[in-house]
């Protein structure tokens, strides 16, 4: 009897074992990951594939229309003297034609400069378009890297704008009371796309390949030749602004002035400890958690001038500028070279259009890293051709 039913044990788990083993999901082959061209038509045949300047047009309206007077874009959105927007969110419809766009990637995550959002990149006749894309999906770049090419089912999501800057994205509303201005940041503007939601409506296209990304050279005097340094405060103006956000730039023989932008006009960087000074001699430091953009000037060799953005978050957040030490910046002038990134036109209230005091350091670059720290995108020498090397701060050696 006891012979039978070690029989029997050894036959079940046996039969047990085949069954799990069928059950072992198949291996992901290179067609599971990547479209093809064929795979991509075939998705979009209920609907078109819009350029992103014709999306942009296409979808997104001065007003949007999530504006109303009982739940209002925040406060400081709009400029009624001109009739502009800076923060505005139109949807997408989810039912009818599918709504697509596709790019290549252009920015990484892995300095936290970019953190929780991406910028994807068209060339139509040799000329870059370009959209940001809010996305709730930490790491994202670990996924959808530097140089793939993806296409994205847009129905159901958002188009608007976040300080000027047009996104794809969703309806996101404000209610922290508690924030500092509160009364102007209550209220409605583009929010992240779920993590869940972006990767169902994302699909990879090839593999990634950096070398399909375009770089626009400048000097800075070519680049204000090319860009309004002050736009006309009007729809064309501004459509003009928004639609060089995002450009992918080089901009030669340039350095740090050891300065930055004290609400329209240029202050000395002090030496002071980044986690207690906002105006220390680093990238980017406290913003006390308010999180916007910190600014750092860049100049040719005559008086153009143009901010380098970075977060305070980001892993070279605390690094000394290219010439700055823990004595100051005096040397900041002796260190020029290239600063690689991603264009932007920055500005959240709508009070500096309403009376027509714009400075021209709303425009930035915002570098994708350091040397050592991701896109090696800031490359310094100093006279005697010795690359710049990025040191911490270190408050021990204050």
């Amino acid at each position: 009897m006891k012979t039978i039913k070690n029989t029997l044990y050894f036959v079940l788990c046996t039969v047990v074992l085949i069954a799990l083993g069928s059950c072992e999901p198949r291996a992901l082959t290179e067609e599971d990951v990547f479209f093809t061209e064929d795979q991509v038509a075939e998705l979009t045949s209920d609907g078109q594939i819009y350029h992103l300047n014709d999306f942009l047009d296409q979808f997104m309206t001065e007003q949007g229309n999530f504006a109303s007077d009982t739940c209002p874009y925040r406060e400081r959105s709009y400029d009624a003297t001109h009739e502009l927007y800076l923060y505005s969110v139109d949807t997408i419809p989810t039912n009818g034609p599918g709504v697509y766009i596709r790019g290549r990637i252009t920015t990484d995550d892995y300095s936290g400069n970019f953190y929780k959002a991406m910028v994807i990149q068209e060339v139509v006749n040799g000329v870059q378009q370009n959209l940001r894309i809010s996305v709730d999906l930490g790491s994202s770049h670990g996924l959808y890297q530097m140089g793939q090419e993806i296409i994205i089912r847009c129905n159901g999501l958002a188009v608007g704008r976040y300080a000027n800057q047009p996104q794809l994205c969703i309806p996101s509303y404000n209610n922290n009371i508690y924030a500092m201005n509160a009364n102007q940041k209550v209220g409605w503007c583009p929010g992240r796309i779920q993590a869940s939601v972006f990767r169902r409506a994302t699909h990879l296209i090839g593999k990634p390949d950096r070398s399909q990304l375009k770089y626009d050279e400048y000097t800075l005097s070519d680049l204000y030749r090319d860009i309004d340094l002050k736009p006309a405060l009007t729809e064309a103006g501004m459509d003009a602004v928004r639609k060089a956000d995002g450009r992918l730039i080089i901009i030669r023989n340039v350095h740090f002035t050891g300065e930055f932008d004290n609400n329209g006009t240029l202050a000395k960087c002090d030496t002071l400890h980044p986690d207690s000074s906002s105006n220390a001699n680093v990238f980017a430091p406290t913003t006390d958690n308010i999180g916007y953009p910190q600014s750092r000037v860049l100049q040719d060799n005559m008086s153009n001038k143009i901010m380098c953005s970075s977060s305070e978050y980001s892993k070279f957040a605390h690094f000394y500028l290219p010439g700055a030490d823990r004595h100051g910046v005096t040397d900041c002038p002796n260190w020029t070279g290239s600063v690689t990134g991603i264009l932007g036109w920055y500005l959240d209230k709508a009070s500096t259009l309403a009376s027509n005091k714009l400075t021209g350091y709303e425009w930035s670059v915002t570098p994708r890293g350091i040397p050592g720290i991701g896109i090696s995108d800031i490359e310094m020498y100093n006279d005697h051709d010795d690359p710049w090397i990025p040191t911490e701060y270190d408050p021990r050696k204050q």
